[in-house]
């Protein structure tokens, strides 16, 4: 396996596209997206836990109840969440979309992101539909990677290729995702596309599967969107033996996607609003799946941690709190913590208790844009991983006056 460029569009019969249709005011900033395929896919989607749901959440689950897609659609500046006739409205977008396209309505998956409670007019999608169109190609994965971005500083694609029955495949995707962000069994935007050719069971057991380990350990700020969701297309295009049971190209499947998840769950976190730095924990050594999840999660997740984290300040007793508070059955006298970065390696807690360490050398490891806290339980087979950001002040300057 490799990492190749090309985002969505890597994957063999698709494109994409993105164009800005008049929802924001901003005319330099795209809001509309689109991804397509040649070829009717088969779809898997998993979608918020939050009981609070945009409209176009609604529509899409009932396009691919049949498991079957063939384009994305989505805008950027409105979640049409909460509005009078909000699930009308991504109807239209998918009809208008359809006949421009010349494929069924019910093939589209539509999605919104922006602010909550805004009225979403549908002219300018109506108006932009044949300039999104037009904007299809097979390097439009960064144009419409850029038309789904809210607070995100910059662009989110990542693509690499497999071998599956001797074929080689590729997977690819895009996302967007910088504030709102605590998974309840996903939450963001998140595109993928591959020309692998897997059945839609298989492709719904391995999205399903891998959200668990990626998406749902990844948190900025604990708040539970409304719109966001997680899609995968899959056209089957590589030509490889359709992969419809647990094997070995399943496995390779599996791998892949997980990488490609992995990777944008690193960016989102990397990009988190007003973030300067990003936090991966890592824990080892527990007694349950479950115990190391919740860890692990309760860490990146702490306000003081990342307060810490944000002002470079080695205080490994905030990470010592989260585990305590995690809900996880521990042994906190076994517990091991250390600092990592390119700057190198500092232990600041062994067997549950502070040891000596330099603290101008713990300030260099924490100086760097991207920190590891190792946590060692000693308790145990079981580990997990979770991502996350600092807390600047920047974070709260953004989202005090986001709507207005």
């Amino acid at each position: 396996m490799k990492l190749i460029s090309g985002g969505v569009c890597a994957a063999k019969g698709f494109k994409a596209g993105g164009v800005h249709c008049g929802i924001r005011k901003s005319r330099t900033k795209r809001d509309l997206a689109l991804i397509y395929s040649e070829k009717e896919c088969n779809a898997a989607a998993v979608y918020t836990n939050n009981l609070v749901k945009g409209a176009p959440i609604a529509v899409t689950r009932k396009n691919i109840s049949d498991g079957k897609a063939q384009a994305v659609i989505c805008n950027s500046g409105n979640a049409n969440t909460c509005n009078s006739g909000g699930e009308e409205i991504a109807l239209q977008t998918c009809r208008i979309l359809a006949d421009e396209l010349g494929i069924a309505a019910e093939n589209i998956i539509v999605a919104s992101t922006g602010v909550i409670g805004q009225p979403l007019n549908i002219e300018p999608i109506k108006n932009g539909i044949h300039a999104l169109v037009n904007s299809l190609s097979q390097s439009g994965s960064a144009s419409a990677s850029e038309a789904i971005m809210t607070t995100d500083t910059k662009t989110k694609e990542i693509a690499v290729e497999f071998s599956a029955g001797g074929k080689p495949c590729r997977i690819g995707g895009i996302a967007k995702g910088s504030g709102m962000i605590h998974p309840d069994f996903a939450t963001m935007l998140v595109f993928i596309t591959t020309d692998c050719a897997i059945s839609q069971k298989m492709l719904e057991k391995a999205l399903k599967t891998d959200v668990k380990n990626t998406f749902n350990m990844l948190s900025i700020d604990g708040d539970t969107s409304t719109n966001d969701m997680v899609c995968v297309l899959a056209n089957g295009l590589a030509g490889n033996t359709e992969i419809d049971c647990d094997g070995e190209d399943f496995g390779a499947f599996m791998q892949a996607l997980n990488t490609v998840n992995v990777g944008l769950c690193r960016m989102i976190a990397g990009d988190g609003e007003g973030a300067t730095k990003l936090l991966e924990c890592t824990v080892s050594g527990a007694k349950t799946d479950a115990d190391a999840k919740k860890i692990a999660k309760s860490v990146v997740c702490s306000s003081l941690l990342k307060a810490a984290m944000f002002g470079e300040d080695a205080n490994w007793g905030r990470v010592l709190c989260a585990i305590g508070y995690s809900g996880a059955n521990v042994n906190v006298d076994k517990v091991d913590v250390a600092f990592v970065s390119e700057k190198g390696n500092i232990s600041v807690c062994k067997n549950g208790r502070g040891i000596d360490f330099s603290e101008e050398k713990a300030k260099e490891v924490l100086t760097e844009n991207e920190i590891e806290i190792v946590v060692e339980l000693n308790d145990g087979e079981y580990s997990a991983s979770a991502w996350g950001c600092d807390l600047t002040y920047d974070y709260v300057k953004i989202n005090g006056d986001y709507r207005t």
